[in-house]
């Protein structure tokens, strides 16, 4: 018996998106509570639903609120998730820890990806995606996102990867668990607010209806599992690899200094490389979420 439906609340909005068969877009609430700093998170938030809207698409960004999930996050709910203390970072396995303690938090790719699937959301605009990190084939420190991508009924659009995240382990990884990778206008992955990497996509794809009709095709003859769509910045916006680099290999050596670990890792690397970038990352960062979520909003329309 799915009891879900007692652990969520849907905004009005969404609702009537959903009644009107309207196309929606899913988006996550991790960049909102951990990926980017206050005021910017909440500017960016509320600019991303913006340019969904603007498109004749229905925003519906997920997070946790004081113990329930919630499908469509008011003004209200983003100041709470950007602003206080003890929000926490939600991947799939958390959900029910922190609705147990009453809590809120800003959801992964990983659990916006299974929730919206939940709610029959098949489109999810995010910025980049988690993967495999360095030295993962010792660590096993992979990334629950990727798992999701495969097994929740849901098109992905991201930059790929997170530029922190070993590209070549993440694409293999992806491969292996059956999770095509669709380059929009591009032959090779994006590598997040870096340039192009040099591994090859799946398979490139120019317009939003070629990965309306595939995700159609595929999902019709049940064959199981997400799509990731890769939107790459131009080299221009995109952070050079030696400059990304030098700040990475920095931020690492603090991390490890200070001793960070599990899912602080990510955002406390990120956090460091956008200093040590004078900002330039963080730029690109918003860049890249507002590119996706325009595309994605095409990518709905299409499914309809």
């Amino acid at each position: 018996m799915n009891d879900f439906s007692n652990y969520t609340i849907i905004s009005d909005r969404v609702q009537k998106a959903i009644e009107a068969k309207r196309p929606l877009v899913a988006l996550e609430s991790s960049v909102i509570a951990q990926g980017l700093p206050f005021p910017i998170n909440l500017e960016t938030a509320v600019k991303l639903e913006e340019i969904a809207l603007e498109t004749g698409v229905c925003p519906a960004t997920i997070g946790i609120i004081n113990g329930k999930i919630k499908i469509g996050l008011d003004l209200c709910d983003m100041q709470k998730l950007a602003q206080e203390e003890g929000i926490f970072k939600v991947s799939k396995r958390d959900i029910p820890l922190v609705i147990a303690r009453e809590g809120s938090g800003g959801t992964t790719v990983a659990s916006t990806c299974f929730i919206a699937s939940m709610m029959g959301i098949k489109i999810f605009a995010t910025g980049g995606i988690g993967g495999v990190h360095r030295d993962g084939q010792n660590t096993f420190d992979i990334s629950p996102d990727l798992r999701e991508l495969s097994h929740n009924n849901v098109i992905v659009i991201s930059a790929g990867p997170k530029s922190i995240i070993d590209i070549k382990l993440t694409l293999e990884y992806l491969e292996t668990i059956g999770v095509p990778i669709l380059g929009y206008k591009t032959d090779y992955c994006p590598h997040f607010f870096t340039n192009l990497s040099n591994y090859p996509v799946t398979m490139r794809v120019d317009t939003p209806e070629e990965i309306a009709l595939m995700a159609k095709i595929k999902w019709n003859m049940n064959i199981p599992g997400g799509i990731l769509v890769v939107n790459p910045l131009s080299n221009e916006e995109c952070l050079s690899r030696e400059e990304f680099n030098k700040a990475y290999h920095q931020a690492l050596q603090e991390g490890e200094i200070n001793k960070i670990s599990g899912n602080k890792v990510t955002p406390f690397l990120l956090e460091k490389i956008n200093l040590l970038t004078d900002g330039k990352s963080m730029k690109a960062n918003i860049l890249l979420l507002e590119r996706n979520v325009k595309l994605a909003s095409k990518i709905s329309i299409a499914c309809k």
